[in-house]
């Protein structure tokens, strides 16, 4: 039995739970083993082998960073096969009350339903700065 082609419904439908903070029913789409690579020099920037790794080292260090959390919504999403390129721009405010006007686009590749690979682009500078300006060191 073959697999349902992915549509651009589902994905949509699964990135939409980031638009209000609800990234747990997001990442309920997430493999476990993902392979997720962060680009760029900033902070957040790596390769992270599986959805805690991946989790723990960005969304809950922003989560602290931000007065609402990760907040991102779609603004294009372009489907090929099993590949998605997304698009997306932050709503987020950061604690010291800046708005956190990021913009992503990330390459995921799915199999079976499930997000198994992500190369997230953003702005390096924008990370950098919502560090330096909203982290408590040893926190």
């Amino acid at each position: 039995m073959t697999a349902m082609p992915l549509t651009k419904k589902q994905v949509e439908n699964i990135f939409n739970h980031l638009r209000n903070n609800r990234s747990d029913f997001f990442f309920e789409h997430v493999a476990d083993d993902v392979s997720w690579t962060v680009m760029g020099t900033h902070p957040l920037a790596g390769v992270y082998h599986g959805k805690h790794d991946f989790q723990s080292h960005t969304f809950e260090r922003l989560g602290k960073l931000l007065k609402d959390g990760v907040m991102l919504e779609t603004t294009n999403l372009l489907l090929d096969g099993d590949t998605a390129a997304v698009e997306m721009k932050s709503l987020s405010t950061a604690k010291n009350g800046v708005p956190f006007h990021n913009t992503y686009c990330w390459i995921v590749r799915f199999r079976d339903g499930m997000i198994v690979e992500v190369r997230a682009y953003l702005d390096s500078a924008l990370v950098q700065k919502l560090v330096e300006e909203n982290e408590v060191p040893g926190r």
